[in-house]
């Protein structure tokens, strides 16, 4: 496992690709996407067992970071991405929509693996993703409305399964593995925390075959997409990644604290956004694909990310 976290970059980028390939069956494209959520559950899970509950709480009570996070992903976010996707795609409204609801959805899943890796501050960043998660549902809707005059509806049955799904169900288990670890001298709970904690990556990879092959014919069968959205998904996240770094020199924040605002900041692909686009827009396949294709490009770039970040941590 060590191996595959020293050499994470060229393993998630093999996973997009094997993906792809193997996408290309139709028996394992209708499958594999029943394997994308347990993946990213299990990979949670090992996540949360490295999570000091205490630190969880204070964690709540960190209004600077709090208030920060929020400001930039629900207001200059939303902004910057509909001017973007005005300049570069205005002549594709269908790709154009499918951008601003990538980018207007905080991640609310991997982005806890990717600021572990990056040592940043995990509790704090697990204690943001609740209110990412209750935000971009409630806002989502209200985006659409103003910048493109339609709006997809969101069940509440949607929320509330999505926050048992990716916080509360890894959570408790975790929270029960550690008590059942605690209690039984006999078991080596470092042998135990320790095979989770370095296979975050592993799982994370897993989950990445799993999506793209899912998604891999249609991605191939249009490729003029990927070439549309490449330019202004790379913008995106180079103006996020600054807009982080210098709002957390601005604020003083320590390094934790900056990994943390940085990869919540620029982690997108949000299960809800594809939910919405696929039940409200059905007519306009293109949306969704659109979704489907941001992770391609964001995957190589919030590892390369963690990197940029580890590098600077003396700073």
């Amino acid at each position: 496992m060590d191996k595959i976290n020293k050499y994470q970059t060229i393993v998630i980028l093999i996973a997009v690709i094997v993906g792809l390939v193997i996408g290309q069956s139709s028996l394992i494209s209708d499958i594999s996407a029943s394997f994308i959520i347990p993946l990213l559950m299990v990979m949670l899970f090992g996540l949360f067992l490295t999570i000091d509950i205490s630190e969880l709480k204070h964690s709540f009570l960190n209004i600077k970071f709090s208030i920060t996070s929020i400001l930039i992903n629900f207001v200059w976010t939303p902004i910057f991405a509909y001017l973007l996707g005005s300049i570069f795609l205005n002549n594709d409204i269908a790709i154009w929509m499918g951008f601003v609801m990538l980018m207007v959805t905080p991640c609310t899943d991997w982005y806890l693996v990717f600021t572990s890796v990056a040592k940043g501050n995990v509790p704090l960043s697990t204690a943001i993703l609740p209110t990412n998660l209750i935000l971009q549902v409630l806002l989502l809707p209200v985006y659409l409305l103003l910048f493109f005059g339609k709006s997809g509806n969101v069940d509440l049955g949607t929320l509330a399964e999505s926050i048992i799904i990716v916080l509360v169900i890894p959570f408790t288990l975790a929270v029960l593995a550690k008590t059942i670890v605690k209690s039984r001298k006999s078991l080596s709970k470092n042998a135990f925390l320790g095979f989770f904690e370095t296979s975050q990556v592993f799982f994370l990879s897993l989950a990445v075959v799993a999506m793209f092959a899912s998604e891999g014919k249609d991605l191939i069968n249009h490729p003029s997409i990927i070439y549309k959205m490449l330019l202004p998904v790379l913008i995106f996240f180079f103006v996020a990644f600054l807009v982080a770094y210098f709002v957390s020199k601005i604020l003083k924040f320590n390094y934790a604290d900056r990994v943390s605002l940085t990869l919540t900041t620029m982690a997108r692909n949000s299960p809800i956004s594809l939910a919405i686009a696929v039940s409200a827009f059905s007519a306009e396949p293109l949306i969704a694909l659109a979704l489907v294709i941001g992770p391609l490009i964001e995957l190589p770039i919030l590892v390369l990310t963690t990197q940029s970040l580890l590098r600077t941590q003396k700073e």
